[in-house]
């Protein structure tokens, strides 16, 4: 099976989320199932996500390399990391 973490590496700006999301949290995504996270981070990361649970990567990165993305808080945004891992 197929699953993508998607593990807080910072936060930046006042260095605190809205949400309460903390750095070090790890949210993981299979074909079946979505983490219950705040929706805004959850709608920056379901497309990112997608392309990498279903074998695809990314232009910039290397095979297997994790991507950087970010939640749309203009004042404190969320950084993830996003790796795939098959089990």
């Amino acid at each position: 099976m197929v699953r993508v973490t998607a593990e807080i590496i910072a936060i930046r700006g006042g260095g605190l989320c809205s949400a309460g999301h903390l750095p070090g949290e790890r949210f993981i995504f299979t074909a079946g199932k979505t983490p219950a996270m705040c929706p805004w981070a959850l709608g920056a990361l379901m497309a990112p996500v997608a392309v990498l649970l279903n074998g695809g990567q990314f232009s910039w990165a290397k095979a297997n390399e994790p991507t950087f993305w970010c939640c749309p808080d203009p004042d404190n945004n969320v950084v993830f990391k996003l790796y795939r891992e098959d089990e």
